[in-house]
């Protein structure tokens, strides 16, 4: 009986949250994989595992990408941002907050990848109508809240973004400026 062949390890060094990140990984390493297992970024959920539910949905440069979908090799040379890129409990985005403000969350197993589909979003829609929101979030799924309190959140992130909220509940005082206001 012959052995099987030991998987090659690859090197993947992939942006992640604006840190360099690098690990050997299989070829076949999926980026929610990559993300959970090598670097212990839990808040990336893996649902469906077929790019249906959007539990798994992180941001690569900026764009919405299902994680589930994506192998990590691929990631290299790109910047990926997780919910954890976006602010922390003691930091929350202004999506998060609203989230939290809104009750657009029951168990949260869902709500990271809501949390990154909403922040690119309004990057785009910054003043959204409720059927817009609603439309915005028809890729990711929810089994608990019914998506009224979602839609409320996408909302009230709208809000908060243009009164200048940035992660930590600070107002920036130039909300169309990037943050830094240098162009950083």
């Amino acid at each position: 009986m012959t052995e099987p062949v030991p998987e090659a390890l690859l090197d993947v060094t992939v942006t992640v949250n604006d840190v360099p990140r690098h690990a050997r990984v299989p070829a076949r390493r999926l980026l929610s994989d990559f993300l959970r297992h090598d670097l212990g970024l839990t808040g990336t959920h893996v649902g469906c595992e077929h790019g249906v539910c959007g539990a798994c949905t992180v941001l690569v440069d900026g764009a919405p990408a299902r994680s589930c979908l994506m192998f990590a090799v691929t990631a290299q040379a790109h910047r990926v941002t997780t919910v954890e890129g976006l602010g922390t409990v003691e930091a929350m985005g202004p999506v998060q907050r609203a989230f939290t403000e809104c009750h657009g969350l029951q168990c949260g197993f869902c709500t990271p990848g809501f949390v990154t589909t909403v922040s690119a979003w309004l990057e785009d829609h910054p003043d959204p109508t409720a059927d817009e929101a609603r439309e915005a979030i028809s890729g990711n799924l929810c089994r608990c809240t019914g998506y009224q309190n979602i839609v409320r959140s996408v909302l009230r992130a709208a809000e908060l973004r243009a009164e200048g909220v940035v992660p930590g509940g600070v107002v920036d005082a130039a909300p169309n400026r990037p943050v830094g206001g240098d162009g950083s």
